[in-house]
Order: C-alpha cells, then structure tokens, then sequence
C-alpha cells in the first residue's frame, strides 16, 4: 500500500530526510553519472532522486500512482509531474531512456506489472534503477523512514523480479549503512558509517540499489548441437473424411492415407 504523498514530501524536506537523499543519491549518480540529452522517468516518489539530472535531460517525468497521491514536481520551474494508474502508464511505447523506481516496487500491489509497464515504455537497451528497502538491513525494521513501511527485498528476490521481467542485471550497490536514528551523533558520522559499511558489511544496507537494461530477445544458446525442439508442419485433412482418420503429412503429390 502507498504511503500518502504529502508524508512523503515532509519526510523528504526533514533534515534525516535530506540526508538520505544524499547517501542513496551517490550510488546512483556512479551508476548514471551523465544524462544528458536523455529522456527519464520516474515511478513513485522519485523526484527527490532525479534532480540532479534537471538540468542534463533532455525530459524528465515524475510519474506518481493514484493510490499514493501527486505533488507539484519541480517546484522551482515547470511542472512536470502526472498522476497515474501504475500498472497503466499514459505513455507510448519505447518513449524513455532512463526509468527510476522509488518508493514502487515495495509499496504497490503488482511489482510484476508495474515492470512490465516499465519494460514497455523503455526504448530497446534502455536502463532501469530499482530502489527497494534490504530485507536483510535494519531501515526495513524501523518506521523511521518511508523504507520501513513497504515490502522489503532480499537482493535474489529483486534479481529474480527484473529477471521475469525480461530485465538484464547490470550492476547492485547498497546504501544507509547508518543505524536507522535522528541522533545528532549518528547523523553526523553518516557518511564514515556508509564507508565502513560498504567495507565490512555490505550484505546489510539499509536499500538496496539495482541497475537493469531492458532485453528485447534472447536467444537460447545451442553449445553448436542442434535443437531438440520440434516443428509442428501442417497436414492436408480433405473435406468429408469421416472422424479417426490419420492424416500424414502434406507431400508434393498431395497423397494421403486411407481410412483404417
């Protein structure tokens, strides 16, 4: 179930909240470091994420579900923010370079079709970063933040789901190494707690950072043996040959077998 959007912005202006857009912020921008030119779109509540990038794309689209609610979006210049049915984008086919989810896959009632709307506006080859809560981490745990409301991920789950989507994994990073706290003490070690972290517990962020590339096709690898896998051919069945009888198939000549 979505958070109200409203709740979702106050987090976001809070002072832990600004803090958390900056950790899982630099993650992202290592996995995306240049847009420019590029058309994005985010899924949930990613505004606060894709800011950085207002003044590289060529568009940038806040997409938030009706369950969730909708926010002026950017609030220094044009609006640029929809309400939507997530499970049934506005959007054409193949219309974005980029995707975001934040705030989606933990929170909405059919991650596999919120997906697979995601594969479908993506133009071929085009990229997706998912951001979900760690099942593993202690943010999951805590009411603190947004991320402890949702449907928190093991990092094979996620995987699993891009995958059956017809995803590619690309990359994964995790971020909020910190203890979930507004102590002034903690808040201030942040950024030494992310380090440590990533060094000697990585399996316990508090999210985690998935990067995947929209796949087309896939071909099935042969090892240069030939496929076991059967054509069906067509047969010629002559109108008014009574039921039970076995047709063979469709030769040059036509010739087909009698009735036992």
């Amino acid at each position: 179930m979505y958070l109200d959007v409203v709740h979702l912005r106050a987090f976001y202006d809070l002072p832990l909240g600004r803090l958390l857009r900056g950790l899982i912020g630099a993650p992202i921008r290592e996995m995306w470091p240049d847009l420019k030119g590029q058309s994005v779109l985010g899924i949930g509540y990613a505004g606060p994420f894709m800011r950085p990038y207002l003044d590289q794309v060529d568009r940038a689209i806040a997409a938030m579900p009706a369950a969730q609610g909708a926010v002026p979006w950017p609030r220094e210049r044009d609006g640029s923010c929809t309400l939507v049915e997530d499970h049934t984008l506005p959007f054409n086919d193949n219309c974005f370079d980029r995707v975001m989810l934040v705030h989606a896959l933990d929170h909405c009632f059919d991650p596999d079709a919120v997906l697979r709307e995601a594969w479908r506006v993506l133009v071929p080859g085009g990229r997706l970063i998912a951001i979900v809560p760690n099942r593993r981490g202690l943010w999951a745990q805590s009411e603190l933040s947004p991320f402890g409301y949702g449907r928190p991920y093991s990092g094979g789950q996620l995987k699993d789901l891009l995958k059956n989507c017809q995803f590619n994994l690309l990359q994964d990073r995790e971020a909020l190494f910190m203890p979930p706290s507004k102590a002034r003490f903690i808040l201030r070690a942040a950024r030494t707690w992310e380090g440590i972290g990533r060094r000697i517990w990585p399996a316990f962020g508090g999210v985690l950072i998935l990067e995947a590339e929209k796949v087309v096709y896939q071909s099935l690898p042969t090892n240069g043996k030939r496929s076991r896998l059967k054509v069906l051919r067509p047969v010629f069945i002559p109108e008014g040959v009574p039921t039970g009888f076995k047709p063979v198939r469709v030769t040059s000549s036509h010739r087909t077998r009698r009735p036992d």
